[in-house]
C-alpha cells in the first residue's frame, strides 16, 4: 500500500512541477491526474496493490473537502462580491448544458426508417 501511495503523491508532486516549470494553465493535480492515467494505460491497468489504495482513498474521501471548504470560508468575502456574475455564469452554463443535452437527444433518438 505504501508503494501504491508513493506512485500517486510522485504523480501529484511532478504535475504540480510540471505546472510550475512549463506556465500551462491547468492545476497541477489533473495533470498528475493524465500521468497516472498515463502509467496505469501503459502498465495494462492497475496492480492489485494499487486497486487497494485506491479503494482506501474513496472510502475517506469526505476528508479530501475540508481543505476545499476551508478554502471558500477564507475566500468568502470575495465570492459574496462576486456572487451576481457568479450566479449568472452558473445559471447560463446550467441553461447551455441542458439545452445542449436536449438537442443532442433530440438528434440521437430519431426513428428513421
Amino acid at each position: 500500500m505504501l508503494q501504491s501511495l508513493t506512485v500517486i503523491i510522485a504523480c501529484l508532486v511532478i504535475g504540480e512541477a510540471a505546472r510550475f516549470v512549463t506556465g500551462v494553465p491547468l492545476p497541477g493535480p489533473v495533470i498528475g491526474m493524465v500521468l497516472l492515467l498515463a502509467l496505469l494505460v501503459f502498465r495494462r491497468g492497475p496492480a492489485p496493490e494499487m486497486q487497494q489504495t485506491g479503494q482506501g482513498l474513496l472510502r475517506n474521501l469526505a476528508l479530501f473537502y475540508v481543505p476545499a471548504s476551508v478554502g471558500l470560508i477564507n475566500e468568502l468575502p470575495r465570492l459574496m462580491a462576486q456572487a451576481g456574475p457568479i450566479a449568472a455564469a452558473l445559471l447560463g452554463s446550467t441553461v447551455l448544458g441542458m439545452a445542449a443535452t436536449a438537442l443532442a437527444m433530440r438528434l440521437l433518438s430519431r426513428d428513421e426508417p
